[in-house]
């Protein structure tokens, strides 16, 4: 999210994997640890009003399920269904970004290495920064949460993400003069920020990053559509 790729970079991600096991000692191999993401997440928060931007008394989300190794946005199918209808967005537009954003390993530990080394990289499966974080929680079900727990729970990485959308949408103008859906805009305001978001919106020439980042939600929309019915 706002970083811009242009697409996977494996090589980089492949030194970096190299560098953080020899000084960290950290990335672990293998598949989801017993009872995490390799299951079916938890369950979410219920009475949660979806139109009303904030949902004071709500439950917070779900415990955090400690992942590990190996990642694959299906598994969270259940946990986007449910942050997609409290925060009143499209679950298929919430399941093709976290498509989008899986371009990176999301270990834990992996993250925090590489964010020692990078302090303004984001966190979670979302790949959320802590400035769109900060700016998401107040008076959501997951205020009292910190941006630092991103990478340990995926439920609550797929909460914000929710509501980041949310209030996105809540920033689109009623007629959009570009020939782009009111869900790519968006797509494209979590990746470039609001305001990127509000000239594409006006019709302005989208460049070739954000171009980028648009191509491949278009490539997952249908499979993310299917893994969300």
């Amino acid at each position: 999210m706002g970083e811009q790729q242009q697409g996977p970079r494996w090589g980089r991600w492949i030194v970096i994997a190299v560098l953080a096991a020899a000084g960290w000692g950290i990335v672990r191999s293998g598949g989801h640890e017993p009872g995490t993401a390799s299951a079916a997440p938890s369950g979410s928060p219920s009475g949660a009003s979806p139109s009303s931007g904030t949902s004071p008394g709500a439950a917070p989300s779900a415990a955090p399920s400690k992942p590990s190794g190996s990642y694959d946005p299906a598994d969270y199918a259940a946990p986007v269904r449910t942050y997609a209808a409290e925060a009143g967005v499209d679950s298929q537009l919430l399941m093709a970004i976290l498509y989008n954003e899986s371009y990176k390993p999301h270990d834990p530990d992996f993250e925090r290495a590489w964010q020692r080394g990078k302090p303004d990289a984001s966190f979670g499966i979302a790949n959320m920064h802590r400035a769109a974080f900060d700016d998401t929680k107040p008076g959501r079900p997951f205020a009292s949460r910190r941006w630092e727990e991103l990478p340990d729970d995926r439920n609550l990485a797929v909460q914000a993400a929710a509501w980041h959308l949310h209030d996105l949408a809540d920033q689109l103008p009623a007629r959009i003069g570009a020939p782009l859906t009111k869900d790519e805009l968006l797509a494209l305001g979590y990746n470039a920020g609001a305001g990127n978001m509000l000239a594409f919106a006006r019709g302005v020439k989208i460049g070739p990053q954000a171009q980028s980042y648009l191509d491949r939600l278009r490539d997952n929309w249908a499979k993310s559509g299917e893994v969300v019915k």
